[in-house]
């Protein structure tokens, strides 16, 4: 297989591209560096298709590697032929390689096994072949012995031996699963009576294998493992055992034809069914799970690229019931202040004393944003600080912020090192303070699978799982850049090139020598060499320092060419500001030959000349800013009608959660998202999208409010 051919079709690129983004990856070049510093080489694959390809990387080579093994063995059994050979080097998949290998593969103790060692197995391939002049009854009275006593012994045994040779044949387990595929339904049940739960729609319920929707998939496989639901996979078995027959059996009224009925339909049910049913189940699970993880990953995304709400002393609420409201001020910088306890909710009811306390600390510290976590007792929270808001004169706002992994986080050892005299409720608090100062460097610090934004993501290949989200915060990370002087060790470990252990180094590097001045200065950070810092320079930022650039995505590669440009334009590089060189581009009248000049190409000319425009541009100032409010109101004011401001909370694959202000998030459906028709809500909407909404219809009882973003 030519591996680089595949990739080339499977992503719609050019065979050059493939060939050289292997190449790089195989330096051991990481996938932001080859996005962001490498375009010119892979044609400018972005990190998405090159996150893509390096999967599928993996899995053509592991391939490859599992076609020499199963060669070998089957060699060394001295049972390959060049037709077998050619068949396994062809197969495009594991599970197509894994059935031409079954009938060589060692097996555990099987009854066709048992039947051989009893010297049936002479008697098998008489009937098979269908060649018995006499009555198969008479034939088989010559393989009686003491282990065989009856010829029904004897004829069972011989089917136990047809039946799993048939059940080994690859061509016939291809045709069964392609058929099932096309033609079977999953059939899903309740398990046992009188249960009500939230898999009710999957009590009698039955949907085509091929159009199934992954979201359902993951539902009826939790409703399986919470033993509620029983799940199969349903298909017309007679068209199947008719195929069987067709093939199997070549002369009809023969002596061997009822035999061989027997032992076809014994194949299927008791060997080939179960282990096609697996094979079904266990893809469109895989497919499934590939789908929620895309999801899971953009919404991750959208989620670590809010943009921070800079320059506010904000007070972190970290709501509960029973143990109080653990409260945290922190200064501009995320600096914690001041931090305390407080009673408002049952069973203490302590509003009056909490409503002091408060307005007393944003006076004292100049609190202008309170963050309010979005966990249990939010609501009564929420309503309590909107009651003070109206009460004080001092300008402050509100806004209702995802502690999805707060907890996680304020019990990890990271936690305890950064706060160690605090307990899990006030770092709580501190955390959700900062994740609106700035959510990527507060978010970096959960593991990405604890942040709550996806579907069914316990239920996952949690190793797969965490590849992505590793990869979906890496390359967040990286599109951002980060300020080498403030930033903490978990967000540079996720900066290209940059281990755990580097992290560590070069923070402790800054505490005993103070700030970096220069990029180059990494070199002098243990364990970073050459090649981690090619990998990691252009991501890392540094303000105010020996070298204007360094406060740029330009790598230092390309510096020579970046001040050679800056000359040729009667510009001085000690003049490069926050500013930038407005409009920089457009006095070079032929980028081509510009680029020729300076010997680079004219993608990474372009990519300097955006630098230099807009040095060290946040792609989060593009986002949608978090809604701050001042006001709160009840589910029982909700009217139908009613047109209303709200933020996307999730993206799931049948619609969209919006925060509208009610403790309980309404549901968009797929259908009520967009006038045109869309496969995906991602194609209108994101997580922390400010969108309009209208209510549909409220459910207090269940706590359920139907929304439409059409119309409106």
């Amino acid at each position: 297989m030519d591996i680089l051919k595949v990739l080339e079709q499977e992503l719609n690129v050019r065979y050059e591209q493939v060939e050289a983004a292997v190449k790089l990856m195989d330096e051991g070049n990481t996938i932001p560096f080859i996005a962001r510093y490498r375009k010119e080489v892979t044609g400018s694959l972005n990190d998405e298709v090159l996150r893509n390809l390096d999967e599928r990387l993996t899995y053509l080579r592991n391939l490859e590697a599992r076609k020499e093994t199963v060669l070998k063995n089957i060699e060394a059994q001295g049972k390959l032929t060049d037709e077998l050979k050619k068949a396994i080097e062809d197969a495009q998949t594991l599970i197509a390689v894994e059935d031409l290998y079954r009938p060589y593969k060692q097996k555990r103790r099987t009854r066709a096994m048992i039947a051989r060692e009893k010297g049936l197995g002479p008697l098998a391939d008489m009937i098979r072949l269908q060649m018995m002049k006499q009555p198969v009854e008479q034939e088989a009275k010559a393989f009686l012995s003491d282990q065989v006593e009856t010829v029904e012994d004897a004829l069972l045994g011989a089917r136990d031996v047809i039946a799993e040779s048939i059940a080994d044949d690859a061509d016939f387990r291809t045709y069964i699963r392609k058929y099932t595929w096309d033609h079977g339904k999953i059939v899903s049940a309740q398990k046992g009576k009188g249960q009500e739960s939230v898999y009710e729609m999957y009590y009698d319920f039955e949907e085509e294998v091929k159009k199934i929707p992954g979201y359902r998939i993951l539902a009826i496989n939790r409703g399986e493992k919470e033993k509620i639901l029983s799940v199969k996979v349903d298909v017309e078995e007679g068209k199947i055992l008719q195929y069987l027959k067709r093939k199997i059996i070549h002369r009809s009224e023969t002596q061997t034809e009822e035999q061989l009925k027997i032992a076809i339909e014994d194949a299927y049910k008791r060997l080939i069914a179960p282990a096609v049913e697996r094979d079904i189940r266990a893809e469109l699970t895989e497919r499934a799970e590939d789908e929620a993880m895309k999801v899971f990953g953009k919404n991750l995304e959208q989620l670590l690229l809010q943009p921070p709400i800079a320059g506010q002393v904000v007070l972190g609420w970290d709501p509960a019931f029973r143990t109080g409201c653990k409260l945290a001020v922190v200064d501009e910088t995320g600096k914690v202040l001041d931090t305390i306890v407080v009673y408002p909710t049952a069973p203490q009811n302590k509003v009056a004393e909490t409503k002091k306390t408060v307005t007393a600390m944003i006076r004292k510290y100049g609190v202008t944003l309170i963050s309010i976590g979005n966990g249990t007792a939010s609501r009564e929270s929420e309503q309590i600080v909107a009651e003070m808001l109206k009460e004080i004169k001092e300008p402050v706002s509100y806004v209702i912020t995802n502690e999805a992994g707060a907890s996680v986080y304020s019990a990890s050892k990271l936690a305890m090192e950064e706060f160690p005299n605090f307990d899990v409720g006030q770092r709580s608090a501190a955390s959700i303070a900062r994740r609106v100062q700035d959510p990527l460097a507060e978010l970096v610090k959960i593991e990405p699978k604890a942040i709550g934004v996806g579907q069914y993501q316990h239920d996952m290949n949690q190793k797969k799982l965490s590849q992505v989200l590793q990869g979906v915060v890496e390359d967040t990370v990286n599109k951002v850049g980060v300020d080498l002087n403030t930033a903490s060790v978990s967000l540079l470990e996720y900066v290209s090139g940059i281990s755990k252990t580097i992290a560590k180094n070069i923070v402790a590097y800054r505490e005993e020598h103070g700030k970096f001045t220069n990029r180059r200065q990494l070199l002098d950070v243990a364990k970073l060499g050459p090649k981690a810092f090619e990998q990691c320079a252009g991501f890392l930022r540094i303000s105010g320092g020996d070298q204007p650039l360094d406060a740029t995505a330009v790598h230092p590669e390309s510096y020579e060419a970046a001040g050679q440009l800056l000359a040729g334009l009667g510009y001085e590089l000690s003049d490069l500001s926050e500013k930038g060189f407005q409009k920089i581009s457009e006095k070079i009248p032929d980028k081509k030959q510009m680029a020729q000049t300076l010997g680079i190409g004219e993608i990474t000319l372009d990519d300097i000349l955006k630098e230099l425009e807009k040095p060290g541009r946040d792609p989060r100032e593009d986002m949608p800013k978090p809604m701050l409010r001042q006001d709160v109101m009840e589910i029982s004011d909700l009217k139908e009608g009613m047109i209303l401001k709200g933020t996307v909370r999730n993206v799931i694959d049948f619609g969209a959660f919006v925060d509208i202000g009610v403790h309980q998030d309404g549901l968009v459906h797929i259908s009520q998202i967009s006038d045109r028709f869309i496969r995906h809500p991602m194609e209108v909407v994101s997580v922390g999208d400010i969108v309009d909404v209208k209510v549909l219809s409220v459910d207090e009882k269940k706590h359920r409010i139907a929304l439409s973003m059409k119309n409106i």
